[in-house]
């Protein structure tokens, strides 16, 4: 009996504005409620809370946005190079979250998305174990598709850059290395 495809998370957001492009009062997070996230996989299982971590990271004082990122990192990209199936379907409120003056720890989030892009663990291994890609979870396309959400909103390196925040310009230069721009 073959049991019904994982699903596939959507990493394109039609609704995505930057803070300059967008109306001024729009609230971070639009588009958040159409991920299907207990039909998805975090490293914990089932990643039905990262939605809730998102907000703590959207809206939380600089400890609680903190303890959130660190409990999503663990989630999402385990050990700073491990991502998981529910990866690809975070990075674009990553992008959103990394580029809001408001947001705290947005330095940490742009490392976040280093992490996500520099991310081969999957194929490194499949590599040495090709009957990895016969899974029906295949996590290399996971790999992929993670990496490749993160290409897609490079776009707003050029503003990340223009910060006068020094730590955030150090963590968008680093990404911006990893990414080839």
């Amino acid at each position: 009996m073959r049991s019904a495809p994982t699903p596939r998370p959507s990493t394109e957001r039609t609704d995505f504005q930057t803070p300059s492009s967008g109306p001024a009062g729009r609230a971070p997070l639009a588009g958040l409620d159409r991920v299907p996230w207990d039909e998805i996989q975090d490293s914990s299982g089932s990643a039905a809370a990262i939605p809730r971590l998102l907000e703590n990271v959207a809206w939380g004082d600089p400890e609680t946005a903190a303890a959130a990122l660190g409990d999503l990192r663990k989630r999402i990209c385990q050990y700073g190079f491990v991502v998981e199936q529910a990866t690809a379907a975070t990075v674009p409120f990553l992008w959103e979250l990394a580029q809001r003056p408001q947001v705290n720890c947005r330095a940490q989030i742009i490392q976040l998305l280093k992490n996500i892009a520099d991310a081969r663990q999957w194929e490194s291994t499949a590599a040495v174990y090709p009957k990895l890609l016969n899974h029906r979870e295949n996590p290399v396309a996971w790999e992929r598709a993670a990496r490749q959400a993160v290409r897609a909103r490079r776009g707003a390196l050029r503003g990340l850059l223009a910060e006068g925040d020094t730590e955030i310009t150090r963590a968008t230069t680093e990404l911006a290395r990893t990414l080839g721009d």
